[in-house]
């Protein structure tokens, strides 16, 4: 079979059509594909180079930093041709993600009752009044822990996207872990309103242990990284007093007990909300580590 003796080949490269030969064929062929290997490595190198500024911003501030950002610097590209200037975060991305520590609809009279108490010690409640020490902020909380930090939204989406806070999981309000933190202007002392959902039952009724070691361990190591953050829970000793109901509110009460270099020895309780009856008490120990190591895994 013969070969005709003018092949058109189209390359769609600046919307220029080439016509070539036969024998230009296999070299056009070979040009476009590096081409297109090129454009495909610079994407990537783009986007690359939007996660580790992401993460510059991100280790750049204190964890738990409730005032959630929306800008970070811009990153430049040199390509051989141009210099393009591209956003960490896109627009597509700036909308505010959820806050799960505010109250919904599921929320009971007494864990409304205990959020407005805590809530108006508040900074901005109590300017101007004398400070004994006794004023109380509220922690954001949401579904991706990365959220706390400058570019944590892009990042959320783009690191493990499918990942979410174990606590923050079940979009059903009142389901699970319904709570609020509020830490002490001093950070000596955290407070945690919890209310247990239909579906974190163990002993018929009442609450599982797994689960109440869960809001143990979130609300210690919350403490834990405002004293120092990152940390990592190196030892969780707990004591089961008395069962807890479900649906019943209850508070979580974590105090630092010492500092030893990098370790935080915390101590926690799960006491009946007038405090007549001691539901769990725990001790646990964190250690802190670096952003490096948290990301190596």
């Amino acid at each position: 079979m013969q070969v005709s003796k003018h092949v058109t080949w189209y390359c769609k490269r600046d919307a220029d059509v080439t016509v070539a030969g036969a024998g230009e064929v296999d070299r056009l062929r070979i040009a476009v594909t590096h081409e297109s290997h090129r454009l495909s490595i610079l994407e990537m190198a783009r986007s690359v180079s939007r996660i580790f500024s992401g993460f510059r911003c991100f280790v750049s501030l204190p964890f738990g930093n409730t005032q959630l950002k929306t800008q970070c610097p811009s990153v430049l590209f040199r390509t051989t041709s141009e210099r393009t200037v591209v956003q960490v975060l896109p627009s597509i991305f700036s909308r505010k993600p959820r806050d799960f520590s505010l109250p919904n609809s599921s929320w009971g009279e007494e864990m409304m009752r205990l959020y407005n108490y805590y809530n108006s010690q508040s900074g901005e409640a109590t300017e101007g009044q004398e400070d004994h020490g006794e004023q109380w902020t509220r922690l954001p909380s949401y579904n991706r822990s990365l959220k706390y930090a400058t570019g944590g939204v892009y990042l959320s989406k783009i690191i493990q996207s499918k990942a979410r806070l174990f606590t923050r999981n079940i979009r059903d309000p009142g389901a699970a872990f319904e709570y609020v933190v509020f830490f002490r202007q001093d950070k000596q002392r955290c407070v945690c309103v919890f209310q247990a959902g239909h579906l974190l039952e163990g002993p018929p009724g009442h609450v599982h242990g797994g689960a109440i070691a869960t809001m143990i361990d979130t609300v210690t190591g919350t403490h834990a990284s405002l004293l120092s953050a990152p940390v990592m829970t190196a030892n969780l000793n707990i004591n089961y007093r008395s069962p807890i109901p479900l649906g019943s509110t209850v508070l979580i009460e974590s105090t630092l007990d010492k500092e030893e270099g990098k370790k935080k020895f915390i101590l926690c309780s799960v006491t009946s909300t007038d405090g007549s009856r001691v539901h769990t008490e725990a001790t646990a120990l964190f250690v802190s580590i670096s952003v490096s190591h948290l990301l190596r895994g």
